[in-house]
Formats: structure tokens, C-alpha cells, sequence
């Protein structure tokens, strides 16, 4: 009997200790391990402040946006409720070619958004017209999830273009993780740990691919995507959330 009261107690400071631990825990978000500063990761957001992100073709930053509860949190707000400068996209200041990007992200219920890469912004009035899109999206209440062709407009697809496979993403409300690694052209998709699509781009093959999306229409030679540009998030006038967000150049 003295035995397992002895161990009883110890199991419970144990427990006591343990939750102790768990509650003084610093989160590990927003954050470089020391293995990634060796290997040159850049931390793009540090979870307190929207410092090097601003919107398309200006200084600061749309008013949807904010560094909220250590996530770069993009408000929902409709069209007619906004006022001028408060919606629009944000794009990381800074140009890449060759790189491997990390996203967390999460969307709301019905949700929509997306995370673009090498997108041009001189000379054009959107990311869109020049960037491809990892598309983002509450994939059961969405329209957009049912549209397109054999699922290429569902989480983690090349947006319009190919679709992921397997489809593993989280529904919404939940935490998704996803990676976009380009080189010298070919990208894949990563989401939830596993490739979910690859592809090269400039080839006769990419340009036929999109010759039967919506993109020739937003801009004739849209298959000739930069070689080299800027990363983007949309607001898409629904709440969406983003942390963990680094990139490596390659």
C-alpha cells in the first residue's frame, strides 16, 4: 500500500511538473531553428508585426491586414464595405527566382485565398496577371471547389491549372502547412508533408496547359511567367490566417 502511495505521489508531481512546462512553453512559431539560420532561411513574418509586407504597388499595407495573435491576418471585408486603400492583396518585399518557401495557413468557413509566387509587379495591376497561385480554400463550402477541372481549383493546387494530388487538406478552421519549391523552372507543391504536384514551367507543354485555362484572358502571354519575382498573399474578402512563414533561396 505504501508502495503505490509513494508512486501515486510521484506520478502526480510529475503531472504538476509537466503542466507546469507545457503553460511557461514559448510557442515556436514565427520562429528559426539553428539548424535553418545555417541553411539561410529567411523569416518573411516574425508574428508581432507586418514589417516587410505591403500591398500591390504601394508603400503600406491594405487595413484588412494585421499581425493578430502571432498570425498575418487578413480580414473579411466586403467590396461595398470598404474604403478606398483598406482591401488588396500584400506582397513580401523582396524578388526571388530559385527558392523553397514554407506557408502555414488556415481559412474560414467558406473561405477562399491563396499564396502566389514569382508575380511581376511593375507594369501590372495585379499579381494575377503574372504570378502562378497556390490556391487556398475551404474546400467543402466554397464555390470555387466545385469549378474548374478534376479538382485543379481546390487546396493546394496550381490555382486553374493542376490539381493536388492526393487532396489532403485540413478543412476549415484548421492549420494547413504547405511548400512551394522552384528550380530553374520546375516547381512542386508540398502540402501536409506530402507532394501533391509537379510541374516545369516554359516548356511547349506548360504553354499548351494554360492555353486552356481562364489565364490567356487575364493576359494573352500569360505562360511566359517571370523568371523571377514576388511572393504574395490574397485577400479574397474572407478571414484567413498565415504564420511560419519562411523561404530559402536555391
Amino acid at each position: 500500500m505504501r508502495t503505490f502511495l509513494k508512486l501515486l505521489l510521484v506520478a502526480t508531481i510529475l503531472n504538476i511538473s509537466c503542466t507546469g512546462e507545457i503553460q511557461t512553453h514559448k510557442s515556436k512559431d514565427n520562429k528559426l531553428s539553428k539548424a535553418e539560420k545555417k541553411e539561410g532561411w529567411i523569416l518573411m513574418f516574425n508574428g508581432k508585426n507586418t514589417k516587410q509586407w505591403r500591398g500591390w504597388q504601394r508603400p503600406d499595407h491594405p487595413g484588412v491586414w494585421s499581425a493578430t495573435d502571432g498570425t498575418l491576418f487578413c480580414k473579411a471585408l466586403e467590396n461595398d464595405d470598404a474604403e478606398p486603400g483598406q482591401k488588396g492583396y500584400i506582397i513580401y518585399d523582396g524578388q526571388f527566382s530559385n527558392f523553397h518557401l514554407k506557408v502555414d495557413w488556415k481559412i474560414s468557413e467558406g473561405g477562399n485565398s491563396g499564396v502566389f509566387y514569382l508575380g511581376a509587379e511593375e507594369g501590372y495591376e495585379s499579381i494575377v496577371n503574372t504570378a502562378p497561385e497556390l490556391q487556398v480554400l475551404d474546400n467543402e463550402r466554397h464555390p470555387d471547389g466545385k469549378k474548374g477541372k478534376n479538382g485543379n481549383r481546390l487546396s493546394g493546387a496550381l490555382y486553374d491549372l493542376i490539381p493536388a494530388v492526393p487532396q489532403n487538406a485540413n478543412p476549415a478552421g484548421e492549420w494547413n502547412s504547405v511548400e512551394v519549391i522552384v528550380k530553374d523552372g520546375h516547381v512542386k507543391h508540398i502540402m501536409n508533408g506530402k507532394e501533391v504536384l509537379s510541374f516545369q514551367m516554359w516548356t511547349d507543354e506548360w504553354k499548351e496547359l494554360v492555353s486552356g485555362s481562364k489565364f490567356p484572358k487575364i493576359r494573352e502571354d500569360w505562360h511566359d511567367v517571370p523568371r523571377e519575382g514576388v511572393i504574395g498573399l490574397q485577400d479574397h474578402g474572407n478571414d484567413v490566417w498565415f504564420k511560419n512563414i519562411k523561404i530559402r533561396k536555391l
